[in-house]
């Protein structure tokens, strides 16, 4: 527990340095407007990519119905900000609740399914929710929710960032997250072993859809409009992405993932025209010389020159 703690304290402060270095560049102008827009959709898509990776990368499902939460904590967030007029941080909670609800209300049912049907059935409900959106004319409907205020800005996304790796880290560290990894290992020994495997996988299921709630307040207050088109099943399928080319089960992978993703498509935002044939190609060159992800089951707390700076710290 120690070694955990101090891990966490010297990630902490680096999370706080690299603020202060970025906060500091947007501030100077030396980061400009395009930039800074791709740093808060790197870090909501961290905390999609983490968040999902809970669901499919430790516990061992496959779900692909991600965008679906990210999209009801999004339409819930704006309409208490724009006509309840309620605080940012209130909207965001809300959001996570309403996520998080809709989660365990479809995971109680669906997650005693496996493999390609539960893939299946996610991905059929993400696609409900996106159709009851369209229909429903107090959000807008297929036209989309107008008249947004900008909330979102670089210190919201990287805080809310920082606090959703602390706690879907400590928790995967907990007994509760063993359970997890146990049914991903292997779900008919965890049962086995007196482990209540669908209360386990309601559980991730669960958390994973209230951070994807509140990833969907903080896209949806950074933009003065939003749509469902933003939350097809080809969104859920881009953070699946993410969470395969980091590693399905580290945490530090998935960053990786959203981070690379990310500046992929922003990086060859000037050739529309070949971006998703190179991104197409870094995909299968990835798939054939790791396929295992950038990091596999490996966390950075985990690697070598980690642990040179951590026993530097304590001599």
């Amino acid at each position: 527990m120690n070694l955990l703690r101090k891990n966490d304290l010297i990630m902490l402060a680096f999370g706080i340095v690299l603020f202060a270095v970025l906060q500091g560049l947007i501030s100077t102008k030396i980061i400009g407007s395009f930039w800074e827009l791709n740093l808060i959709i790197i870090g909501i898509n961290v905390i999609m990519s983490v968040s999902l990776n809970l669901i499919n990368g430790y516990t061992g499902q496959f779900s692909l119905g991600h965008a679906g939460f990210m999209a009801v904590g999004a339409y819930v967030g704006v309409v208490l900000t724009t006509f309840f007029k309620l605080p940012f941080i209130v909207a965001l909670a809300a959001g996570a609740l309403a996520a998080g609800f809709l989660g365990f209300l479809i995971g109680l049912p669906t997650l005693r399914l496996r493999g390609d049907y539960l893939a299946i059935a996610t991905l059929g409900l993400g696609e409900i929710i996106r159709i009851v959106i369209m229909n429903i004319d107090y959000v807008g409907g297929a036209a989309g929710f107008q008249g947004i205020t900008h909330y979102t800005n670089f210190a919201w996304v990287f805080i809310i960032m920082l606090i959703t790796l602390f706690v879907i880290k400590n928790f995967i560290n907990s007994s509760h997250g063993r359970a997890c990894i146990a049914i991903r290992e292997n779900e008919i020994a965890a049962e086995a072993m007196g482990i209540n495997t669908t209360k386990y996988k309601v559980m991730a299921f669960t958390m994973g859809a209230a951070f994807a709630g509140i990833a969907g307040g903080l896209f949806a207050h950074n933009f003065y409009i939003i749509s469902p088109s933003s939350f097809t099943f080809l969104s859920s399928f881009n953070y699946l992405i993410m969470v395969v080319m980091g590693g399905m089960g580290s945490i530090t992978g998935s960053i990786a993932g959203a981070f690379v993703v990310t500046f992929i498509s922003a990086a060859l935002a000037n050739w529309p025209e070949f971006r998703m044939i190179i991104y197409a190609l870094v995909l299968i060159l990835l798939m054939f010389y790791r396929p295992q992800g950038l990091f596999g089951y490996m966390e950075i707390t985990n690697m070598g020159i980690f642990r040179r700076i951590l026993k530097r710290g304590r001599e």
